[in-house]
């Protein structure tokens, strides 16, 4: 006689339809004893201002030049960016086999304080609108330049996911092209759209709000929630209640909940391993390539490492990266857990 299946219990693929793709979730090896790496952890304390940090307000960065004497949010050009504004003449050649285009674009660097010493979760709510407001004006301001079709926000937080600095802040890269996984997710956003008249994450949201098994926070205008098809142990993902294409759209009260959540999101990371929770987190929304872009629902991806404990992290190995993405314990169990923990930072008890 087969035994009953049991998503807690017993291993099964989730689709995840904003890549088209799988994972194998098994939530019978979470159980098992962990002898794998484990990462010391030690907390230092961090001062206002670092006098050998090259963000900090009045610093000398590497490259020579000099931050102003700036107060809250700061953006320059990376002196190190993976993009270069300038245009090269390219002859083109064809050969199915070795492919390649040149790509233009820019990279800026977003302080979100002159506070050397704060992250996001500690920041107040009025400096994070001022992030969310420089976004803003970044996307507009860089998707307005005729050669940028694809404007991308995001944070890298902690050593771990290779942050060279833990001065606040953040990067933008805007580029010719639309990226690989963005396009991806435009793609079948695109199909589901045409298929059905409603976004995916408009129907995908109404159905997670009336399940209530794995949203974590929620206000008017946003909700956080551990995704379906959640690869990262503690992945999340913040939606836009209304359908949004992007930044821009945003009235007073959504700026004003969405650095709500933001900053309520980032406390239950800190407070669940009592650390300051390391983490890849990034917006997607529509491209600027001034195309219509009805398929589009803005949303934010957070990717954060850590599995059992601050010394213990998730690594994509082996099956991982010859396979497909594999998770133990279930999205469900992830987020019973961020929603019970406290939106009051751990080092403010």
């Amino acid at each position: 006689m087969n035994t009953a299946f049991n998503y807690k219990d017993h291993p099964h693929r989730r689709y995840n339809p904003l890549l088209d793709e799988w994972i194998l979730v098994s939530p019978q090896r979470a159980k098992r004893p962990w002898q794998g790496q484990q990462e010391a952890v030690v907390e230092q304390k961090r001062l206002k201002h670092d006098p050998t940090c090259y963000l900090c307000s009045g610093n000398e960065r590497v490259n020579g030049s000099k931050n102003p004497e700036y107060h809250g949010v700061y953006v320059f050009d990376n002196d190190f960016g993976a993009l270069l504004k300038e245009e090269v003449e390219f002859a083109d050649y064809q050969d199915d086999l070795f492919v390649l285009k040149p790509e233009r674009g820019i990279n800026r660097v977003v302080c979100f304080s002159e506070d050397h010493s704060l992250t996001l979760p500690e920041m107040p709510v009025e400096d994070i609108e001022n992030v969310i407001k420089t976004w803003q004006k970044e996307y507009q301001n860089l998707g307005s330049l005729d050669y940028i079709n694809h404007v991308q926000i995001f944070e890298n937080k902690g050593a771990v996911m290779g942050c060279s600095n833990p001065h606040p802040h953040g990067q933008i890269w805007a580029q010719s092209s639309i990226p690989s996984q963005v396009l991806r997710t435009q793609e079948n956003l695109r199909k589901y759209f045409e298929k059905r008249g409603k976004s995916l994450l408009e129907n995908y949201l109404e159905k997670e709000l009336n399940l209530n098994e794995r949203i974590v926070l929620e206000n008017e205008n946003f909700v956080a929630l551990i995704p379906f098809w959640a690869t990262w142990p503690y992945e999340t993902m913040i939606i836009s209640k209304r359908k949004i294409e992007n930044i821009l759209e945003f009235t007073v009260k959504e700026i004003n909940d969405f650095a709500e959540i933001l900053k309520q999101l980032t406390i239950k990371y800190d407070n669940l391993f009592e650390i300051s929770f390391p983490y890849s987190a990034g917006i997607h929304q529509a491209p600027t390539d001034e195309k219509q872009h009805p398929e589009w629902h803005f949303h934010m991806h957070f990717y954060p490492p850590l599995l059992r404990s601050a010394s213990v992290k998730k690594f994509m190995v082996g099956y991982e990266m010859l396979a497909e993405a594999q998770r133990d314990i279930t999205p469900e169990q992830s987020a019973e857990i961020l929603k019970g923990l406290s939106t009051i930072h751990y080092k403010k008890k």
